[in-house]
């Protein structure tokens, strides 16, 4: 706008003059809103770093490259050095020995010391890694029925198949733990283990691998409402292009996924009920506080997403918002090492350092607020849900982070990049079950692949199904 323009407007009148500053103020807070959200990254909110199209630097990190930087690839001085153990003598195939029969520098006797032999072993693929078994039934011509009678094939070897369980659970594996393709898995057996089959033919295994696990899932969904503590957490799941929401339920022994088309409450409450006594630890969004609304669930809000936040309003332009917003991070800082200082205290004077933490983070978070939109609704936050960020305090066991829930949807963050999402339902829910499995099996230091084949092997010999829950939490 020139002098002309303003002039121009100023002269239109009272009345004009007004609309015109109020259009333009609403313009130029839309502009602002714009311009606040390109500077939003994965260090000061939500978003994904892959999200981020320059790596943000961190607040105290310089341009200049630290000398941590420098270091070589590899191991570091002072770490302690890890070899891998020995093979056992009873899993070595063949032992080929090396002997001397005399010194290699000056021809003299040489004796032998047993207690500093050099031992290099190796590993191998057998040229065939398959093993193929036949079944025959004999066939017997009856006189009296003018008929070819057939001897029965066991029922677990109609059951199983081509595949055996020990091949079906690779097919699963490859393709929910290594996150392959049904065209990749294909590749696999046709090079690697020698045999030609068809995509259908995998697909045809992985819907009798949900079956397999599908009793050791629905036990695991059973028990969430029963658990003390849950950290929860959801992002986003294409099929053929639709917007589903896969979620997670991590329990201290186990996980859970649910893939839904809903991210609202209404899933919460199918999968936990109405009725749920134990403590949700999970981000600021409204579905968990709907949830809590409604049925007075108890809540810890993540301290890691609400740091994220904070560094938000430290990273605006304006002074006094980064300056309300680099006070109410300091008072967070100070909760943190409080709680890193845990044993050096007895359990009352550290409950009463983090209640005055506590109290604190509010009060800085609620009193002399900058005239900001964020600082605002950030004050709003814990006038209304403040307490819901230190359930921690009082509720010993909970984690005042999220960070295991993510954690734990990490993998599945990654397999949606490569496999691009389901195609049916079949698809949606073979992910559920088979996610579940390699989660808990993470959580609980197992197997996957060993529960995957006892699945499929108790699947086949129609046996009962194991259990993904531990001892303590099976059922009787």
């Amino acid at each position: 706008m020139n002098r002309r323009s303003a002039e121009k407007i100023f002269n239109s009148g009272k009345e004009p003059t007004i609309s015109k500053l109020l259009e333009m103020d609403k313009s130029l807070r839309k502009l602002q809103c714009q311009v606040d959200c390109l500077s939003k990254n994965s260090t000061n909110s939500s978003k994904p770093p892959s999200s981020d199209i320059v790596k943000p630097r961190h607040h105290n990190q310089t341009a200049t490259t630290t000398d941590t930087a420098k270091r070589k690839i590899g191991g570091q001085p002072g770490h302690p050095l890890h070899r891998r153990p020995l093979f056992h003598k009873s899993e070595i195939t063949s032992f080929i020995d090396y002997h001397l029969e005399c010194c290699p520098n000056c021809s003299g006797q040489l004796q032998l010391r047993p207690d500093q032999d050099r031992i290099l072993q190796q590993v191998e693929l057998n040229e065939n890694p398959l093993k193929k078994n036949q079944h025959k039934a004999y066939a017997y011509w009856c006189e009296h029925c003018k008929k070819i009678h057939y001897a029965d094939f066991p029922p677990p070897v109609i059951k199983a198949g081509l595949f055996k369980e020990d091949i079906s659970a690779t097919v699963c594996f490859l393709k929910f733990v290594g996150a392959m393709s049904l065209s990749g898995i294909k590749k696999y057996c046709r090079d690697i283990l020698n045999i030609t089959v068809t995509k259908g033919y995998l697909a045809k295994i992985i819907r009798k691998g949900m079956l397999a696990i599908r009793p050791a899932y629905d036990e695991l969904l059973k028990k969430l409402p029963d658990q003390q503590f849950l950290n929860i957490d959801e992002t986003g799941h294409k099929e053929n292009g639709e917007l589903f929401w896969t979620w997670i339920f991590r329990a201290p022994d186990f996980a859970a996924f649910v893939i839904d088309k809903s991210r609202g409450s209404q899933v919460l409450i199918e999968v936990l009920g109405k009725e749920f006594k134990g403590v949700l630890g999970c981000d600021y969004f409204s579905a968990y506080r709907k949830y809590m609304k409604d049925f007075n669930i108890i809540l810890q809000f993540c301290l890691a997403h609400l740091i994220r936040d904070v560094k938000y309003l430290c990273d605006r332009k304006d002074k006094t918002v980064a300056a309300h917003g680099i006070k109410l991070l300091d008072t967070i800082k100070e909760l943190f090492k409080t709680i890193h200082e845990r044993d050096s205290m007895n359990s009352t004077s550290f409950s009463t350092e983090l209640d005055a933490c506590s109290k604190i983070i509010i009060a800085v978070a609620t009193i002399d607020i900058p005239d900001d939109k964020d600082c605002k609704n950030m004050a709003n936050r814990f006038l209304k849900h403040g307490n819901a960020y230190f359930q921690f305090i009082t509720t010993p066991g909970i984690d005042p982070t999220n960070n295991i829930a993510e954690q734990a949807l990490r993998f599945v963050v990654m397999y949606r990049h490569v496999s691009q999402g389901t195609r049916s339902e079949k698809g949606r829910k073979a992910c559920e079950c088979f996610w579940s499995v390699v989660a808990t099996c993470v959580i609980q230091g197992r197997s996957a692949f060993s529960f995957i084949k006892d699945a499929f092997l108790a699947f086949f010999n129609g046996n009962e199904p194991p259990s993904l829950l531990p001892t303590s939490l099976s059922s009787p």
